[in-house]
């Protein structure tokens, strides 16, 4: 369920914002800032986790890692400011450079959950769970990529 919800944090400020485009056609919202706007919901969401489900978070890293619940709180920080961090132009590109990253780096912890099927966020489901789990992953770093710019796979002309 509540990958569910943050998938529809993502995709539904864009979906509102296109369908608002389509109302007034004279309103121009460029593609970049729609997906933005889905990103910082998705991150000030999962930020809040951090802060109110401490203990229940903890649990996806493995026990090897001392003050885990310390590890999860202030993890929660990162994600805030990344997700104002997207908005301010000066910060943008080296947010979602962050943001990527804390994506790609969080996925072992999902791993680890899933295989140990910790009682949060779906993990609990086993292995299976990655099955959705490491594709939305994926498709919040595609979405994080547009949503600041950045230009690593764009084709250069000469």
């Amino acid at each position: 369920m509540q990958l569910l919800v943050l998938f529809l944090l993502l995709v539904t400020p864009y979906l509102i914002l296109t369908l608002v485009q389509k109302i007034n056609p004279k309103l121009k919202i460029p593609e970049a800032r729609k997906v933005r706007w889905g990103v910082t919901l998705m991150f000030l969401f999962t930020s809040l986790g951090h802060f109110l489900k401490t203990a229940e978070m903890a649990e996806m890293i493995p026990p090897i890692f001392p003050y885990r619940e310390q590890i999860i709180f202030l993890g929660g920080f990162p994600e805030l400011f990344g997700a104002l961090g997207i908005w301010i132009p000066n910060l943008r590109k080296l947010a979602g450079i962050f943001l990527i990253a804390m994506l790609l780096g969080l996925l072992p912890f999902n791993i680890y959950a899933a295989i140990n099927r910790v009682e949060f966020g779906a993990h609990d489901i086993g292995p299976i769970y990655l099955l959705i789990r490491i594709p939305f992953q994926f498709f919040a770093m595609w979405l994080v990529y547009l949503a600041t710019g950045l230009d690593w796979f764009k084709f250069r002309k000469e």
